[in-house]
């Protein structure tokens, strides 16, 4: 009889954590930020938008398509590739449409330390070849 309740008792446990996981938000609402869906842009940004967005596949794309090896310093440097690489295509999107010159120096310097450090990690990457 004690183990028949358990047993009921479990799986009115397991039945529920269906339903919530079921009912739970998306991830993209759950964690602000990380959909990547896009909302249509206002008339007056739609280029700075699209250029952006373009930005942010490519760098997706090119982080979602390297196959991990199991080797944590090729991993890491592989996947830094395109993201850095996304940092700049930002970037030379906020120097093509920004005006704040902060924000436009802070894009000429991110471009100038990104691009050292694509050419650090591709330099590794020939050093170091995949086994």
């Amino acid at each position: 009889m004690k183990s028949t309740r358990i047993v009921l008792a479990i799986f009115a446990t397991l039945c529920s954590a269906g339903t919530i996981a079921q009912t739970a938000a998306p991830a993209s609402e759950a964690m602000p930020g990380m959909s990547m869906e896009h909302p249509a842009p206002k008339p007056t940004d739609v280029s700075s938008t699209a250029a952006f967005q373009a930005a942010d596949q490519k760098m997706m794309s090119g982080m979602s398509s390297i196959e991990y090896t199991g080797n944590a310093d090729r991993d890491f440097v592989a996947h830094m590739i395109p993201h850095h690489q996304g940092a700049v295509e930002m970037a030379k999107v906020e120097l093509k449409y920004g005006k704040d010159a902060k924000l436009r120096k802070l894009a000429k310097d991110i471009i100038a330390a990104q691009d050292k450090e694509i050419a650090f990690m591709k330099q590794w990457l020939e050093q170091h070849p995949h086994k």
